[in-house]
C-alpha cells in the first residue's frame, strides 16, 4: 500500500506522508563510539525539529531479500540515512524506490548523496605538523576497511599517511605501523609489544586514526615510563570529549560530527521533499585541535 502511496504521490494524485526516515547503523558502535553518537544526535535533533520519526534499521534487515522489501514498502519509510556498509546492489535496489544519504567513507565513491570529511586530507595535515616540529620517526595507528577491518592498505586515513610521509622523504617503519582493527584493546596491546620488543628504537610521533586508538597507545606509554610528548608525541582524529580528560591531553582534528549528522538530515528531508534531484557531495572542513600530547618542538 505504501508503495502505491508513493506512486500516486509521484504522479501528483495526493499527499499522503508518512514523515518517516530510516537509519542504517551498527548498533553496537553507536552506542560505544561518540563519534557516531554525535552525528546521530545532529540527525535526531533536525528531523524532531521538523516533525519526522528516525527509524532504526539493521544491515540484516536490508541484507535478507523478504526482509529487505518489507523494510523499503511496507514500513512507510520515505528515505534513508545510512552510516553501516551495505552491498552495492542493495544501494542500487533502495535507490530505484527512495532517495538514499550516506555517511562516512563507505560511500564516498558511491553515485549517492554523501555529506563526510576527507579523510587523507585530515591525516596529511597532522604528519606535516608533525615534521615541522622536527619529527622524523613517526609511527600510524589505525583500522582496516572490509568486515574483518584487516585491510589497512585501503583505508583513507592510512593512504593519508603514506601519502604525506612520501611527501616529506620519510620512510615508513613497518613494525611501526599497528593495525588494531578499531579495538581499543588491540591499540594498548601492540603499544605495549612495541616498547617491550626494541625500546631503543621507537617512533617519536604516533599518528592515530581516531581518540579510541590514541587513548589506550598513550597508556601503555605511561605503563613504561616513557613521556608523553617528550619520548613520543600522540596526534589523534575525532575530537571526541574523553581527550580533553586524558593525561596529556590528546591533540586531535576536530571533525563537525554533530554538523554532519544535522546536514545529512537537512539532505534526507530535501530529496524526500523534492527539492533536490541530484546525489551532491557535501565534504565538511577540519581543523586541528593542539594540546599537550604534541607540543613538544623536537631539536
Amino acid at each position: 500500500q505504501h508503495a502505491r502511496n508513493l506512486v500516486a504521490s509521484k504522479q501528483g494524485k495526493n499527499n499522503i506522508r508518512t514523515m518517516k526516515i530510516g537509519w542504517v547503523a551498527n548498533p553496537k558502535q553507536a552506542e560505544i563510539n561518540p563519534y557516531f553518537a554525535n552525528i546521530y544526535t545532529g540527525i535526531r535533533d533536525v528531523l524532531t525539529d521538523h516533525d519526522y520519526n528516525l527509524i532504526s534499521i539493521t544491515r540484516d534487515e536490508l541484507e535478507n531479500e523478504t526482509l529487505l522489501l518489507k523494510t523499503i514498502h511496507d514500513s512507510g519509510i520515505e528515505g534513508l540515512l545510512l552510516i553501516d556498509k551495505i552491498n552495492d546492489s542493495i544501494i542500487e535496489y533502495i535507490q530505484q524506490n527512495i532517495p538514499l544519504v550516506g555517511l562516512d567513507f563507505f560511500y564516498t565513491n558511491k553515485n549517492i548523496a554523501i555529506v563526510d570529511y576527507d579523510r587523507e586530507e585530515s591525516i596529511k595535515m597532522v604528519v606535516q605538523f608533525l615534521v615541522k616540529q622536527g619529527h622524523q620517526d613517526i609511527g600510524f595507528i589505525g583500522g582496516g576497511v572490509n568486515e574483518t577491518f584487516e585491510n589497512l592498505y585501503a583505508e583513507h586515513r592510512f593512504k593519508g599517511f603514506q601519502h604525506a610521509m612520501e611527501e616529506a622523504g620519510l620512510t615508513i617503519q613497518s613494525d611501526w605501523v599497528m593495525n588494531t582493527q578499531w579495538k581499543m584493546e588491540n591499540s594498548y596491546e601492540k603499544m605495549k609489544t612495541l616498547i617491550k620488543r626494541d625500546p631503543l628504537h621507537l617512533p617519536t610521533a604516533m599518528v592515530c586514526a581516531s581518540d579510541l586508538m590514541a587513548i589506550p597507545a598513550m597508556r601503555a606509554v605511561r605503563e613504561n615510563k616513557l613521556r608523553i610528548p617528550e619520548d613520543i608525541a600522540f596526534f589523534g582524529v575525532d575530537n571526541i570529549e574523553m581527550g580533553k580528560y586524558s593525561s596529556p591531553q590528546l591533540s586531535t582534528v576536530d571533525i563537525p560530527k554533530y554538523e554532519m549528522g544535522r546536514i545529512a538530515a537537512k539532505t534526507i528531508m530535501e530529496m524526500v521533499e523534492g527539492k533536490i534531484k541530484l546525489p551532491i557531495k557535501i565534504i565538511l572542513p577540519f581543523e586541528l585541535v593542539l594540546r599537550e600530547s604534541s607540543n613538544i618542538k623536537r631539536t
